[in-house]
């Protein structure tokens, strides 16, 4: 089926252009397009946004690596949950999957320091200061 795709879309609860600038610097990640509430040709729902985020970002996408991403502040600070996910970042060499894990585990939290795996000659998990979930690789022989 031609025209279908899967877009990672991440909610930072108020702290999207923050996460954005670290992906920039983390990962090399280049914003596509960013627009905020109060830019919108409609405005949102009388009490859909908590007090504060008309000027937070709606609706943005970046990439990372050529992949596309999408992000948004969402409409409540308290409403951001990042469970049950991880986003798989496969890189072609050990040196840019460590400064890429390194980058990552800045101000997060390292649940698997980067090793050899039976599937990868370097592979770890990580979780960013937002939230977000990573597993760093170098794919193995089988992909």
């Amino acid at each position: 089926m031609t025209g279908t795709a899967i877009t990672p879309y991440l909610f930072f609860g108020g702290r999207c252009e923050e996460a954005l600038a670290f992906y920039g610097q983390a990962l090399g990640a280049e914003v596509e397009m960013l627009m905020r509430f109060d830019q919108s040709p409609e405005a949102p729902p009388p009490g859909m946004l908590a007090p504060g985020f008309e000027k937070k970002v709606m609706h943005a996408s970046f990439t990372v690596r050529g992949v596309r991403l999408m992000a948004s502040d969402g409409c409540d600070a308290a409403a951001v949950r990042h469970d049950g996910f991880r986003l798989a970042l496969a890189v072609p060499t050990e040196e840019v999957a460590r400064r890429a894990f390194d980058a990552l585990a800045d101000g997060g939290s390292v649940q698997m320091p980067l090793s050899q795996t039976f599937w990868s000659p370097c592979y770890g998990m990580v979780t960013d200061r937002f939230g977000i979930g990573w597993m760093v690789m170098v794919p193995g022989p089988t992909g």
